[in-house]
């Protein structure tokens, strides 16, 4: 069996892919940020119509261009890693692999029968703005203060839920049928509606006690809003201040990327890092 100590060309490649500490790295980060970016744009020009139907043949090579080297950079993500299975099943594997599929699915689509299912399947490439997430240093920050604070938002929209159908019902009791409100599921949207603050106008009270119950909601509604912000900005800034020092080591085993500066072995299974 091959060696995997950090001399070994997988680790190599490792480090090259899933870090940024080296020049070559970085490198590789800005050449598949750029790639990403020009894969958008080609989906949003090719959504137009005058310009598809004019340099079409110029998209199609160039989209081919990219789905090839997306498809290398998803292929090399799997061998350099110990368990596939886990990068492959990962939120960025799903993205990674979302990202490059549609293009070689589309050379089985073909015939007119397929034209609606081939337009659904373009714009499924959309997806690879969410590999961008992968070098936005903050982004996972954010997902692990949004997973902290789960619980205390689940709490949060639940008495917001509750607190819209009451309003809901009692809108349905005080206003009309004449008004829009003719259910209590649809005065309850009407709540939901106000209590954001979207207020899309479909339904409106023309009662004096309506009108007064919308306007302490619709008041309700900004100080509401602020609530989830809070906890996750709450939760941000504990991690950030917890993690002031993480470096971009990324563990070959078990992708954990949150290490400390001048650490040798991974904190969560204990593998060697590719440290220089």
């Amino acid at each position: 069996m091959e060696p995997t100590t950090k001399h070994s060309w997988r680790a190599k490649l490792h480090e090259i892919i899933y870090e940024a500490d080296t020049p070559i790295g970085k490198l590789f980060d800005v050449i598949l940020l750029i790639a990403i970016l020009a894969s958008i744009v080609l989906v949003m020009l090719e959504s137009v119509e005058s310009i598809d139907n004019k340099y079409h043949g110029l998209l199609d090579i160039s989209e081919w261009i990219i789905t090839i080297l997306f498809s290398i950079e998803y292929i090399a993500r799997i061998v350099v890693v110990k368990k596939p299975i886990k990068y492959i099943t990962s939120f960025y594997g799903i993205i990674d692999l979302l990202s490059t599929i549609p293009k070689y699915l589309s050379l089985l689509l073909v015939g007119s029968h397929s034209l609606v299912a081939f337009r659904a399947l373009r714009l499924l490439r959309v997806f690879r703005i969410l590999k961008l997430t992968r070098y936005i240093g903050e982004s996972t920050n954010f997902v692990r203060a949004l997973k902290t604070s789960r619980a205390k938002i689940a709490v949060f929209l639940s008495f917001v839920l509750i607190l819209c159908i009451i309003l809901g019902t009692v809108m349905y009791l005080v206003e009309s049928k004449e008004s829009g409100f003719t259910s209590i599921p649809r005065s309850v949207y009407w709540a939901i509606v106000t209590l954001t603050t979207v207020g899309y106008g479909d339904i409106a009270p023309i009662t004096p006690l309506g009108q007064f119950i919308a306007s302490i909601i619709m008041i309700m509604g900004y100080g509401i809003i602020a609530v989830p912000t809070g906890i996750v900005s709450s939760e941000m800034t504990r991690i950030n201040k917890k993690d002031v020092h993480t470096n971009t080591q990324s563990c070959p085993n078990c992708l954990d990327s949150s290490h400390q500066d001048g650490s040798h072995f991974c904190h969560k299974c204990g593998h060697e890092l590719n440290h220089d």
